[in-house]
């Protein structure tokens, strides 16, 4: 399947480039099913069980397997990696490995702290939201959102991109940038995917 009319969004909101992008229904679904499965099945559990590897503070999160993502994901990554490059930096690269791939299962109070990731390239994918997933007892929207800090705050310069996540929201940044994840008070499973990458080490030395 190709991804011709796949539309990608890049933004600096405070240096490094981010993208934005849509991830198809069948891949969300696909990976959900996946998921699943896996937590409906105490041996698949402890086999995939990626929690003691990443630093979140959450209830549960889980390793795919090489053959499932390169099954169901890698051709849509690999695709939209390729474009993140080229519109970023404007350079050409077809060496992209996949060097990880896990979904986080968060739910209430729960949270992912300040962190960065290895690789060149890394990513979050949502696949469910609770409902009203931004509730609280203040007029503010960060329980359950992402963070992305670069730097710190300056005149005309923001060191902090805030997103809401929505189902099938695909966020692409550099390895190194910073980001948390909020813990939210709303009942319900807030389930994304996470993947680090490698790219031509000629390529990520100017990244």
């Amino acid at each position: 399947k190709s991804y011709k009319n796949l539309k990608m969004k890049i933004f600096n909101p405070f240096g490094p480039a981010l993208a934005k992008v849509k991830i198809p229904k069948k891949i969300v679904n696909k990976i959900n099913l996946e998921v699943d499965k896996i937590i409906f099945n105490k041996k698949l559990s402890k086999k995939n069980d990626y929690s003691k590897k990443v630093v979140g503070q959450v209830y549960q999160e889980i390793r795919l397997s090489d053959q499932f993502t390169s099954k169901v994901i890698k051709k849509f990554l690999l695709k939209n990696i390729s474009s993140y490059i080229k519109k970023s930096i404007n350079q050409n690269t077809n060496k992209i490995k996949i060097k990880n791939f896990w979904v986080v299962r968060q739910f209430k109070n729960e949270y992912n702290p300040i962190h960065f990731h290895d690789g060149d390239i890394s990513g979050v994918g949502y696949l469910k939201i609770p409902k009203n997933l931004t509730k609280n007892k203040k007029n503010t929207k960060t329980n359950g959102t992402i963070d992305f800090i670069s730097g710190q705050k300056s005149f005309l310069s923001n060191s902090i991109h805030n997103h809401v996540p929505k189902v099938g929201d695909m966020i692409i940044f550099p390895n190194y940038l910073m980001h948390t994840a909020y813990p939210f008070s709303v009942e319900g499973e807030r389930r994304s995917f996470s993947f680090n990458l490698e790219v031509d080490k000629k390529i990520s030395k100017t990244i």
